[in-house]
């Protein structure tokens, strides 16, 4: 009786031991977390199945137009793998390239055609700004009903969204960084880049009342006299407020307001200068007073205002919509 022999299995492509290799690197010498090993396993054997699919099995047939391709083929999906979302799909290229780094490092191939190739940018998140009547009504939850605290937490609030303030530079204020006669305010930005900010009428009014008839209160706390303790803002025992506190401040009185939205000190930034911008203001002065290195982050305001304009103007004139 005559035994056939079984057939032996097909062997890998160049492609997929480098593929193995590179994965067995990953846990043997990078130590990587099991998640992203498996992650990092599914994403490259999409790729070495879709190179294949391209009748590539050696590095040295990878071109960079193929791996931009692969990119485009995540973007879009096939019959066998939905479409990927840009963050989904960069996460993919990343595996790649470094898959293409390894394989460079060790020999295995002379070139890696994916080091031009750069996973997609995210779909950039538009800023999230209040409705003024939204902002007043918070603004009002939070000086009721007139305690000590109560008024800081009025004053804190009119600050951030009065000057457009960092949390981080609303709770680092100093006193002596206030001017209310010419009502300005110095805020103390990122790399420490100092600006001044005007003060309007409804912050100084609050920030009057909380410095005269609240923050002597709360110094006392501390045992120190109102001048003796530098920062503006203090918390119930006499100390400087701090950023999670104040954030805590803004979501109560939000919460007291009956505003649904989800609300952080951001959110008062972000509706300062939406509401600038919407009431007409250059940008160049929003991305002064917001202290932005580069007016090409304040024009992310200008992405809001715009779809504004659309939603007033689709409501609004008599031949916007058929």
């Amino acid at each position: 009786m005559t035994v056939s022999a079984r057939p032996s299995p097909p062997r890998p492509s160049e492609v997929g031991q480098a593929v193995r290799t590179y994965l067995d690197h990953l846990v043997v010498e990078r130590g990587v977390a099991d998640n992203t090993l498996k992650s990092y396993r599914r994403d490259l054997r999409r790729y070495a199945g879709w190179l294949a699919d391209q009748g590539i099995e050696r590095l040295d047939g990878v071109r960079e137009a193929t791996v931009t391709g692969f990119l485009v083929a995540l973007r879009e999906g096939d019959a066998d793998h939905p479409s990927l979302s840009a963050a989904s799909a960069g996460r993919t290229v990343v595996a790649v390239r470094g898959f293409h780094r390894f394989a460079v490092r060790e020999g295995l191939t002379a070139v890696d055609p994916s080091a031009a190739v750069h996973p997609p940018a995210p779909a950039r998140r538009l800023p999230k700004a209040l409705p003024l009547a939204d902002i007043e009504r918070i603004l009002d939850a939070a000086g009721a009903p007139g305690t000590a605290l109560a008024l800081r937490d009025r004053g804190l609030l009119e600050v951030l969204y009065g000057t457009g303030a960092r949390i981080s530079e609303a709770v680092g204020l100093d006193l002596d960084d206030l001017d209310l006669h010419q009502d300005a305010v110095l805020l103390r930005g990122k790399g420490s880049k100092e600006r001044v900010v005007p003060l309007g009428s409804y912050a100084r009014a609050a920030l009057e009342a909380y410095l005269v008839r609240s923050r002597p209160v709360l110094a006392a706390e501390l045992g120190l006299s109102a001048r003796a303790a530098p920062a503006v803002f203090l918390n119930a025992r006499g100390g400087r407020l701090s950023r999670q506190s104040a954030w805590t401040v803004l979501a109560r009185a939000a919460d007291r307001a009956g505003v649904p939205a989800e609300v952080s000190p951001h959110t008062l930034r972000h509706s300062f200068a939406t509401h600038l911008l919407d009431g007409g203001a250059d940008v160049r002065v929003v991305q002064e007073l917001l202290g932005h290195a580069s007016v090409t982050t304040t024009q992310v305001y200008t992405l809001v205002t715009v779809d504004r304009l659309r939603e007033v103007y689709a409501t609004a004139h008599p031949r916007a919509l058929g």
